[in-house]
């Protein structure tokens, strides 16, 4: 399949990365590490580094080892809640990574004046057009607008919404949707609507080259989308980011976990920021006995609600190939269908 006009659709968004196409690698904790990064970008994507929870001198280390496994562009997702945060930054800067992803809040602006400074483009996430237009003013070089279809740490608004109402007034810098994308068909009609193009994430798990368990994978591959759910808030006083899983033993786990913390908050023994960096760890740890140890029973299973479109293993490239053909015969098939006579 010819896919020459959607790689014109996504020439902004492919320029600003240095990339073939606008399709950028969620970052996803003990998912998005070396060997899933460097393939995303060795089949024209853009892989993100997930930092996650890492210390500087072991994100030097991941960022050299996907070095060592591609030449081309990748970028780096950093948690704005990172206690070490500037530090961070520096590491990306010192291994000459252009691009610079800030996740999980609004970064302080020393963090995006230091990472322009050093050279790097600044990518932010903007959960509503408010802010969207603030990040812009604050430096951002370009936007991620995830919706709650997303796996891991969501919004509260889908992105059907978050596109109709931010991708009409953002033309400053190019703009990146996010949340339950998972054929070709819906990036063609985003990067119609002015998107410059796409990031996924659930879509990516379970390629060839993750490192996930194969009993991560398998979940996966089992799951529809009604089985990726958010967990919930239980006290407005401590307010917690939802976060998509695959429902399990783990999430029952991370709603006692919330109340023991949030007791100890209430009792003035933890901080908010110290509260919310615990459930941080928490996620980290879950995670990391899925994706790692393959306990699919007490880990977290982050996924998006695209994981019912996750049905086999198989190579990045071929999932990126799959993509834009999907996207490319959508595009014919609007073009033969406007040539049809109405009945």
């Amino acid at each position: 399949m010819d896919t020459s006009r959607i790689e014109q659709l996504m020439a902004r968004g492919a320029a600003f990365f240095g990339t073939r196409y606008a399709i950028m690698g969620g970052a996803m904790s003990w998912v998005s590490e070396r060997h899933l990064v460097a393939a995303l970008s060795n089949a024209g994507a853009f892989g993100v580094i997930a930092c996650g929870a890492m210390e500087p001198p072991r994100l030097a280390e991941e960022i050299a080892g996907t070095q060592a496994l591609t030449t081309m562009p990748f970028g780096v997702n950093l948690i704005t809640m990172h206690p070490r945060l500037e530090q961070l930054v520096q590491t990306c800067l010192d291994a000459k990574v252009g691009h610079i992803v800030f996740a999980g809040g609004i970064p302080p602006g020393s963090a995006i004046k230091a990472a322009k400074d050093g050279g790097a483009k600044v990518v932010c996430f903007a959960p509503a057009f408010a802010l969207a237009k603030k990040l812009v003013r604050s430096g951002a070089d370009a936007l991620v607008i995830e919706g709650s279809e997303a796996g891991g740490h969501i919004g509260p608004v889908s992105l059907t919404v978050l596109a109709q109402e931010i991708l009409p007034h953002i033309h400053d810098v190019p703009v990146f949707v996010a949340g339950g994308i998972g054929r070709g068909e819906a990036i063609l009609s985003y990067l119609e609507m002015g998107a410059a193009g796409v990031q996924l994430g659930t879509r990516f798990v379970c390629a060839t080259e993750s490192i996930a368990h194969a009993n991560f994978k398998r979940a996966f591959i089992r799951a529809a989308a009604r089985d990726a759910l958010p967990t919930t808030q239980i006290d407005e006083r401590f307010p917690v980011i939802p976060v998509r899983a695959l429902v399990n033993e783990g999430t029952k786990r991370f709603m006692a976990h919330q109340k023991a913390t949030l007791d100890r908050f209430t009792a003035g023994e933890l901080t908010k920021e110290a509260a919310q960096l615990d459930i941080e760890h928490f996620w980290a740890g879950a995670l990391r006995r899925a994706v790692i140890d393959g306990d699919v029973e007490s880990g977290s299973l982050m996924a998006g609600q695209s994981v019912g479109m996750v049905t086999r293993e198989e190579p990045v490239a071929a999932i990126i190939a799959e993509l834009m053909d999907q996207a490319a015969a959508a595009l014919v098939q609007r073009g033969q269908s406007a040539l049809q006579p109405a009945l």
